[in-house]
């Protein structure tokens, strides 16, 4: 089966090989780009905990002050493993989605009196951060990379897309993956 990945490559190189490996022929055929927002440099030891709902966030953090044992809450495995490669020691992953996120903080950290740091995209389809207020944390939400669309499609892939047309396009979340 021919299947095209629309994820931005390094996020989809281990979901590629293992199609590959499964005898699929698979296209590299991304619809976004993740760039970095600039930030202000972040004093971790400021904060009790940080929250990461992607590992974007985690890969342009812009830290001035790092504390590898601050709480780390993350999304899902792959930007657990992300926050520990960055040197995070203290993580803990939800199921994938942020409503998952949002119940492991309720549950697992009870000192509403701290202070909460939320990484993210420009873009999110969830008010974490408000629904955390909400629930009588303080949180400072800082979005430190946006995605932005990729409009043209590369002659060579082009080419190939018309001799070989696919059965199957992923859409696919990285908390999916």
């Amino acid at each position: 089966m021919h299947i095209i990945i629309t994820r931005p490559k390094e996020d989809s190189l281990d979901l590629m090989e293992r199609l590959k490996k499964l005898g699929h022929v698979v296209t590299h055929l991304p619809v976004i780009r993740v760039e970095e927002l600039k930030t202000k440099k972040i004093n971790l030891h400021n904060y009790d905990a940080v929250i990461f709902s992607s590992s974007n966030a985690i890969k342009f953090l812009n830290v001035e002050k790092f504390n590898p044992n601050i709480k780390c809450y993350c999304v899902g495995g792959i930007t657990e493993f992300a926050a520990k490669q960055a040197g995070f020691i203290n993580t803990c992953s939800s199921e994938g989605s942020v409503d998952s996120l949002k119940e492991l903080i309720i549950r697992t950290f009870d000192f509403k009196s701290t202070r909460l740091l939320y990484l993210s995209s420009e873009f999110i389809s969830k008010d974490l951060d408000l629904e955390l207020i909400d629930e009588g944390y303080t949180v400072d939400r800082i979005s430190n990379y946006t995605t932005l669309s990729i409009k043209e499609i590369d002659e060579t892939t082009l080419i190939f897309l018309k001799k070989n047309q696919p059965m199957l396009f992923l859409f696919i979340l990285q908390k999916v993956l």
